[in-house]
């Protein structure tokens, strides 16, 4: 691969097909690393080609499964990044942060600690998610980061059954009843999980749609911390049961 201090040298996203040998267990595990071009501000993009570049990048995050958002430790956390890893975990890809040029960064330390807790602040729906210090030139940090990448990738694709599903479902539920808006109950009555990679779930019960976002992070929190599902994105569907009483217009 060609590189260089200036940007826009990467135009194409290029595919590289490998092998990581695992260092605990010493297993080879495929993978396959798609390069990408950087992405800057919109501002900042007059040149054609670059908006190409930029498409590319898109692109290939649809296809992903995987996403690193590779920063610049010299420089720190951007508004810009904290945009692009948004866009990322809108995808519903898994998102590892790794700053890079580590060898070469100031204040170690202070700056891991500043860019973790701009992270989470900026970034609350992902909160917690991997942020780890690498070097390209050195090569620090970055068995670390493959190591992080398959366990991410086992997380995304997990899949939970119906019945130890619904068993934390009613200790959730047991634990912290939903809100009663106007007097009147909501009524949780159970949970699926409809697909994964992302991992997503359905939610049946009745006036679902009353059900502030408080309680519905409340449940995604859970489902991760509880069940495994970790720093991926989780999606969580509410659907209300029919009622025959209701009238109809």
């Amino acid at each position: 691969m060609i590189t260089g201090p200036e940007a826009g040298i990467t135009r194409d996203s290029i595919t590289i097909d490998w092998e990581w040998k695992d260092p605990d267990g010493g297993k080879m595990r495929p993978v396959r690393l798609i390069d990408t071009a950087g992405m800057r501000k919109k501002a900042r993009v007059q040149d054609k080609l670059e908006k190409l570049s930029v498409a590319d990048t898109l692109h290939a995050v649809d296809f992903a499964e995987v996403v690193v958002l590779l920063l610049d430790a010299t420089r720190g956390l951007e508004l810009q990044d904290l945009k692009i890893a948004d866009q990322i975990w809108s995808e519903g890809r898994a998102l590892i942060i790794a700053l890079n040029k580590w060898d070469v960064a100031e204040n170690q330390s202070s700056l891991f600690q500043g860019v973790r807790g701009a992270l989470d602040e900026g970034l609350a729906q992902a909160k917690g998610v991997p942020l780890l210090a690498v070097s390209g030139r050195t090569g620090k940090g970055l068995d670390q980061l493959i190591g992080a990448a398959f366990e991410l990738r086992e997380q995304w694709s997990k899949r939970v059954s119906t019945g130890q599903l619904n068993r934390w479902f009613e200790r959730a539920v047991e634990n912290n009843p939903p809100p009663a808006p106007g007097g009147k109950r909501i009524k949780l009555r159970y949970i699926t999980q409809i697909k994964t990679r992302p991992p997503s779930f359905v939610l049946f019960g009745n006036r679902t749609d009353e059900l502030p976002e408080s309680y519905r992070r409340y449940l995604v929190n859970g489902l991760r911390r509880d069940l495994g599902f970790g720093t991926v994105p989780v999606r969580l569907t509410m659907r209300s049961s029919k009622n025959p009483f209701d009238k109809k217009d």
